[in-house]
């Protein structure tokens, strides 16, 4: 596996940018919505970063894919809170349209990354290049 600094992904920034702006939203709430859906939203927004960023330390594709899609839950758990946060009146319609378009975003950014892992070593493979260049020892 190439090795990749997650901070410069993409999906990694969008990842953030949807985290910071669900913990300022969240931080306003009351005791009650905070401790709730508050708590639930931010925990799941966090995840999708994190787990990007974990996936990309643990070396391998196999473990890449697995951290990815564990975060590619965490993101549509997200989604899932935030639709309840909107249905209850936690959320006004100007916090949902600057939240929305970053889901929009990340969501195919992060599937169309999760079905890239391994498919250039594969290409790579089969049209001749070089093999991978981890020591088989």
């Amino acid at each position: 596996m190439e090795k990749t600094n997650f901070v410069h992904l993409h999906i990694y920034k969008l990842s953030e940018k949807l985290a910071d702006e669900i913990w300022k939203v969240v931080a306003r709430w009351n005791f009650f919505a905070k401790n709730t859906v508050g708590i639930q939203i931010v925990k799941a927004a966090d995840s999708v970063g994190a787990n990007i960023a974990e996936g990309s330390g643990r070396g391998t594709d196999p473990e890449l894919r697995r951290f990815l899609r564990v975060s590619r839950g965490s993101l549509y758990e997200t989604q899932h809170w935030l639709r309840r946060a909107y249905k209850r009146g936690l959320l006004s319609e100007k916090q949902i349209g600057a939240l929305v378009p970053i889901v929009n975003e990340l969501t195919p950014r992060l599937n169309a990354y999760l079905s890239s892992i391994g498919s250039l070593r594969k290409r790579r493979l089969s049209d001749g290049s070089p093999k991978d260049q981890r020591s088989k020892t």
